[in-house]
Parts: C-alpha cells; sequence; structure tokens
C-alpha cells in the first residue's frame, strides 16, 4: 500500500466508488462504500479485523476517536455498538473522510462526526480511542500522531492502537510508556497473528 494512497490529503486518481458488504462484529454485518486512493479499499485489512475482536466492548457513551478512520471501519463499529457516544472519525484523506460521513448516513447512524486532523476542536478530549495507526508513513510522522491524540484521553480513558509486530509494536509500546510518563499505563493486551493491541490508559491530570 503506497503512502498516497492512504496518506495523501487528496488523492491523485479520479474516485471509483463501490459497495462491499463487510462483518463489523458478530452482529454487525453491513453494506458501505468504498473506493481507490484511501486505506484498504477491498474490505476490511487484517490489523483492523484483529482490533474489531479483541478490543473490549466499548462503554454505553462517552466520546470516541478513531485515528484515521479510512472508509469508516472502526468508525462505524463504534457508533453501532454505543449509539448514545459521539464518535469522532478522523483523516488526512478527504475522500475517506467522505466515505466514513457517508457509510455512517446509510447506516442511519447519526452520533459520528467526521473531521481533518486539523479541523477538530481543540478542546474535545477522548474516553476512547481505537486506531490501526499508519505505521508505513514512518517513524517521526507516527509519534507525531500519537502525541497530539493520547494526551487529548480523559483521566480513566483508554486507547486501543493495533500495530503489526514486525513493524516495530514491541518498539512502539516502549516509546509511549517514556513519552507518556507516569500519568498513564502502557500495557500489551493481546497478541494475533502478528499483530500487537497495544493499551494506553489515562491515570491521572
Amino acid at each position: 500500500m503506497s503512502q498516497e494512497h492512504y496518506f495523501s490529503d487528496q488523492p491523485n486518481t479520479p474516485e471509483k466508488r463501490r459497495t462491499i458488504t463487510v462483518e463489523l462484529s458478530d452482529t454487525h454485518r453491513v453494506s458501505v462504500a468504498t473506493s481507490n486512493g484511501i486505506f484498504s479499499p477491498a474490505g476490511v485489512d487484517k490489523g483492523t479485523a484483529i482490533l474489531l475482536k479483541h478490543a473490549p466492548k466499548p462503554p454505553a457513551d462517552g466520546t470516541f476517536l478513531d485515528i484515521g478512520c479510512g472508509w469508516g471501519p472502526i468508525t462505524l463499529r463504534m457508533a453501532l455498538e454505543s449509539p448514545a457516544a459521539t464518535v469522532y472519525g478522523i483523516d488526512v484523506n478527504e475522500r475517506s473522510r467522505q466515505l466514513t460521513a457517508d457509510n455512517a448516513q446509510s447506516l442511519g447512524l447519526t452520533n459520528v462526526v467526521v473531521h481533518s486532523p486539523e479541523s477538530l476542536p481543540e478542546d474535545v478530549t477522548f474516553d476512547l480511542i481505537w486506531s490501526n495507526p499508519p505505521i508505513r508513513v514512518g517513524k517521526d510522522v507516527l509519534h507525531s500522531i500519537m502525541q497530539q491524540w493520547l494526551p487529548r484521553l480523559t483521566v480513566g480513558g483508554i486507547a486501543y492502537l493495533v500495530v503489526q509486530k514486525n513493524l516495530g509494536a514491541d518498539s512502539l509500546q516502549t516509546w509511549l510508556a517514556g513519552m507518556l510518563g507516569a500519568s498513564y499505563k502502557v500495557d500489551r493486551l493481546t497478541t494475533d497473528k502478528g499483530f500487537r493491541i497495544l493499551s494506553v490508559q489515562r491515570r491521572s491530570a
């Protein structure tokens, strides 16, 4: 997957949408729109599938965030599971953002809000973050993303990040613990099919 496909503001190729059917959980099989020029247009990628399989059930309400929403599998799953929550999906890719918004609308989800990273108000904080972060953009960019969003967890809030083991999951876990400090607890939730799920919980202000 080239960097242009999922980490560009405007994909270079004309949009060609298609409808696919995906399983977001055992009880949520849905039809969604995807397109070229975004991450994983053919369906739910392996990492996201691992996250959706293992992440604990979201709280009934709260303010949630999906970092790098793509066409929306994580955003949609959280919104379906917790209709009383407000779920923010963010992505640098304008085509991805529009797909997430359109898919939420087609599924009747009124609790989804889609933003670019720059347009999401700075005073919004999050009780839950789920993300399959864009590892292949490089360590510096990835670290910048983590530094931007993880400090916006509420006290008691938690993030679940899925990262491929051979793409640096363990070193990311170590870096997160050092970067965030004693106010956060960084753990490994589980490992499945070469992917780690890291948990980051804010323990104090």
